[in-house]
């Protein structure tokens, strides 16, 4: 299905509106870096009837994200009830079985993004926190990411990635940027959008 051209509200102020199927990435220092984004992400697509995925790591919890989302979001367990949102670990999507397969993991947001549209959803809005990877797993996840980037434009999506600073060198970094719209990073304390055509000029 081809996504139609109208823009969803991102619940980020320094990015405004997009539109479906785009797709990028922060990187984060601290969870509060990471629920500073995710919240205000993830409740306008709970006020837009959107069904609502996010896949935690280090260094927030399943338990931290659900209080997170409860406080700021009005009725959030009402949403939950409904089945409009799910918080899982990454061992729950990512890893299952003990490893990371990429088209598994690609076809399993397909599949939910259809469950979503037939239940009535405007679509599916992701994010998945990759502070799990290990080397051995990098190669296999950029490749990942990057099949995501190609085929999201297709897509009732929007895909939020999340990347710990502590873990990527200047090696990852360029890996990530390469493979996402835009990355959010913060700069002397306040937060820039980096876009891809400016970063790899």
């Amino acid at each position: 299905m081809k996504p139609d051209s109208s823009k969803r509200q991102s619940g980020i102020a320094l990015i405004g509106d997009v539109p479906w199927g785009t797709h990028f990435c922060q990187f984060y220092r601290t969870k509060e870096d990471l629920l500073e984004m995710l919240v205000p992400y993830f409740a306008a697509g709970l006020a837009n009837n959107e069904y609502c995925m996010w896949v935690t790591s280090q260094p927030v919890s399943v338990e931290d994200a659900t209080e997170a989302m409860r406080q700021a979001v009005p009725g959030f367990d009402a949403y939950v009830r409904k089945g409009q949102i799910d918080i899982l670990r990454y061992d729950q999507w990512y890893t299952l079985g003990g490893r990371f397969d990429e088209k598994r993991v690609l076809d399993g947001w397909v599949s939910r993004l259809d469950g979503a549209l037939k239940q009535g959803f405007a679509g599916l809005r992701l994010t998945g926190n990759t502070f799990w990877i290990e080397d051995k797993d990098w190669q296999a996840f950029k490749d990942y990411e990057a099949a995501v980037d190609s085929v999201l434009g297709n897509y009732r999506m929007l895909a939020m990635c999340t990347y710990s600073l502590e873990k990527c060198g200047v090696r990852e970094i360029m890996d990530v940027v390469e493979n996402h719209e835009f990355a959010l990073a913060l700069s002397q304390g306040q937060w820039q959008v980096v876009e891809r055509k400016r970063w790899l000029a």
